[in-house]
């Protein structure tokens, strides 16, 4: 049997490997003329691209779309592509007349290799779009974007020589939903910062006074690691930090859901058992592997329990949430934003709905259909959704996302000024639940 990988991981076409907060992506290499596709591989894979739609898509009804007609419709084009990159094009707004995330098609010269580590450089800064514009939300200490002045709150205007609001609105011509669409621009301005580490990027922004300023940046190797291949799941790019912070306030922050990742966020969640609050931070974080949800779920509560149920053409299936032993039982935020998606949206979804955590953020991606990839005879590799996922409360994430109980949008002001308002919020949100805890204990 072949053995594929449940995934809730949002992979967009233009970053075809989504990692976190700190978002990052090889630099695409040229594909050359011997090792170009034939049009028989080609035709070959845009046949079972379609196929496996047809035959695997939860709903049959394909949310209305005519799929016959969009076979129709593309199968000339295909045939008459010019090369691989306008054929992988066509296969990706073939997928787009879905309307739905995890559907995509992910290049091969994208597809990151299984090396010792990350080949792949950075220059110590992310993205969010805030109020329409792309502006740097952070700059980690001591990178070298810092060393060259570039600070939270800059609004970013230029990569080299692209200038970032033609390819904000490339991306906004999708089709696909205004979240996935600014996902997309984000992920696509953040796969030009970075590259191959010991070259250059030329960045230009607008600071704190709207003076514009330009900085030659140094990409520097990464200091995390790669993760295993999990089947034709891709090596991704793994972050994980705890701390412990003022107030006797735990944090842990894991920038993708992989199983490497998973014995550090045990570990991380058993060490803070003697702390008064707890606060994931999933900020950025795409998803990946589906049921690690579950299990960490579980290490969060006493009693059995459901993030929610996923319907597939036929069937379902529950992610069935189990206590382990030494579950962390105190007060509970999970950080979510605009660029949270997937896994993250369910395993917030679920434990929100279940009463056990506090969401406090923006509204995430609204892109949560667990998916499986598989290789195409081209190459590249194909990402399909096989259900649609619904909270217990039967609510659906997909083109919704999770909406926070403690809204609180980030902002120019509180970047420059070298604030977190999110993290700010949660503490007070744990603040708060910790007083009523005492005061409910009081009582009694």
């Amino acid at each position: 049997m072949k053995r594929h990988a449940l995934l809730a991981l949002l992979f967009l076409s233009v970053l075809p490997c989504v990692f976190g907060q700190r978002v990052l992506v090889p630099q695409a290499q040229a594909v050359t003329a011997s090792g170009a596709a034939t049009s028989d591989l080609r035709r070959e894979s845009f046949e079972i691209v379609w196929r496996t739609v047809k035959e695997k898509h939860f709903d049959p009804t394909f949310g209305g779309v005519d799929w016959d007609k969009v076979h129709e419709k593309y199968a000339p084009r295909v045939a008459a592509a010019a090369g691989d990159e306008q054929f992988y094009e066509l296969l990706q707004q073939m997928l787009g007349e879905l309307h739905q995330s995890h559907f995509g098609i992910i290049r091969p010269e994208d597809i990151q290799d299984d090396s010792a580590g990350p080949t792949i450089g950075g220059v110590g800064v992310d993205l969010r779009m805030v109020d329409g514009e792309p502006v740097i939300s952070r700059v980690d200490a001591g990178s070298s974007a810092e060393r060259a002045g570039i600070r939270p709150g800059f609004v970013l205007r230029k990569v080299d020589d692209t200038d970032v609001l033609q390819l904000i609105t490339k991306m906004a011509a999708r089709q696909e939903s205004p979240a996935i669409k600014k996902i997309r621009a984000v992920r696509g301005m953040l796969a030009r910062i970075n590259g191959k580490p010991g070259t250059s990027v030329r960045i230009t922004c607008l600071d704190g006074q709207g003076a514009s300023r330009e900085a030659q940046v140094q990409r520097e190797k990464l200091k995390g690691e790669m993760s295993p291949r999990f089947g034709n799941f891709p090596p991704q790019y793994v972050e994980f930090e705890t701390k412990r912070m003022a107030g006797s306030i735990g944090y842990i922050r894991f920038n993708i859901f992989v199983m490497p990742v998973m014995e550090r966020i045990r570990a991380g969640i058993r060490s803070m058992r003697d702390e008064a609050g707890l606060i994931i931070d999933l900020r950025g974080n795409p998803g990946g592997i589906g049921g690690m949800s579950s299990g960490i779920a579980g290490l969060l509560e006493d009693k059995p329990a459901s993030l929610g149920t996923m319907r597939m053409r036929v069937g379902y299936q529950n992610f069935a949430v189990f206590p382990q032993r030494d579950p962390y039982l105190g007060p509970l935020v999970i950080l979510m934003d605009q660029m949270s998606a997937s896994t993250s949206e369910v395993f917030a979804s679920g434990m929100q709905e279940m009463g056990r955590a506090v969401i406090v953020g923006e509204q995430s991606a609204g892109a949560a259909l667990p998916s499986i990839i598989q290789k195409l005879p081209i190459g590249a590799l194909f990402q399909y959704a096989i259900a649609d996922f619904k909270t217990p409360k039967g609510t659906l994430i997909e083109g919704r996302g999770v909406t926070p109980n403690v809204n609180v949008k980030l902002g120019r002001a509180a970047l420059l000024a070298g604030r977190d308002p999110q993290l700010d919020a949660a503490i007070a949100a744990l603040q708060k639940r910790a007083g009523l805890a005492r005061r409910l204990h009081a009582a009694a």
